[in-house]
């Protein structure tokens, strides 16, 4: 996904590889497909909700989800970029309340 970032390396720890099969173990199945389709695929992917941005203690205790790569690197990928996701719900309305449709 281009350039490495300096904390790439947390990814290797065993911090992070016991945070992971954990959370893989808890939450197999992808959140944002479940919440966008009701969908149940396989996850794959542990992500950060919120960035950590190279910060160490919230790298460790922040809240994670398990995605689908698919979903983590397109779908999660737009929502950082954008400041919020343009998954809509069955209703037909976002599922982001950062959505400005809800401004």
């Amino acid at each position: 996904m281009g350039r490495k970032a300096p904390w790439d390396w947390y990814y290797s720890t065993s911090v992070w590889l016991h945070l992971r099969k954990q959370q893989l173990q808890a939450h197999p199945l992808c959140a944002m497909c479940l919440q966008r389709d009701g969908i149940p695929v396989p996850a794959t992917v542990v992500d950060h909700v919120n960035p950590h941005h190279g910060d160490w203690t919230l790298f460790r205790l922040g809240k994670l989800q398990s995605l689908c790569k698919p979903c983590h690197d397109s779908a999660k990928r737009v929502a950082e970029i954008r400041g919020y996701s343009d998954a809509f719900g069955l209703d037909g309305f976002p599922l982001d309340p950062r959505h400005p449709f809800w401004r």
